[in-house]
């Protein structure tokens, strides 16, 4: 059974535990690892072309009016075909309720039809929020695994139970 884990997640400020602290590497992709490592896989990162602002507040205020007009942001690179995973981990920052838009530009491009698609999603607060109806919309001829909300405060020590979950995905 062959895995891919797709992310986006944010480096530098991030709201973090109560406070804006800078991040060197964002909560989403510290998960997506503990993922890999756990069952082994091909690792893709969703990153815009249009570079989200440095400040946070902005930054959010920016996601705010992307989910409102249902934007599709541009990306760096876009996976094309799918076919030879079985297993597809789609992990990403809890945005407004949901998946960074920039997450639904790449999986719309994608032939879901057989696929396990399996979300993850990191948050302070507002755990899964919409983003496994949101996967269901989007990824359509899937079946899907359970999801599993990690609070990003706590992502840096969260690598016993993403494991033992992402193992029990893939069985």
């Amino acid at each position: 059974m062959a895995n891919l884990i797709i992310y986006y997640s944010r480096k530098g400020e991030n709201y973090f535990s109560g406070s804006i602290k800078k991040l060197t590497k964002g909560n989403t992709e510290i998960v997506a690892e503990f993922i890999q490592k756990a069952v082994g896989g091909d690792i893709f990162e969703v990153e815009t072309v249009k570079i989200y602002s440095e400040d946070y507040y902005k930054c959010t205020e920016e996601a705010k009016v992307e989910l409102r007009e249902k934007a599709r942001p541009e990306l760096k690179k876009y996976l094309t075909d799918i076919s030879k995973y079985d297993n597809i981990f789609v992990c990403g920052p809890c945005w407004w309720g949901t998946f960074p838009m920039a997450v639904f530009s790449q999986l719309e491009k994608l032939d879901w039809r057989g696929k396990k698609v399996i979300g993850l999603m990191t948050h302070e607060g507002s755990g899964l929020g919409a983003s496994e109806r949101d996967l269901k919309k989007i990824c359509v001829g899937a079946n899907f695994g359970k999801c599993l909300a990690i609070y990003g405060g706590s992502a840096s020590n969260s690598e016993s139970e993403v494991s033992a979950w992402a193992k029990e995905q893939v069985k």
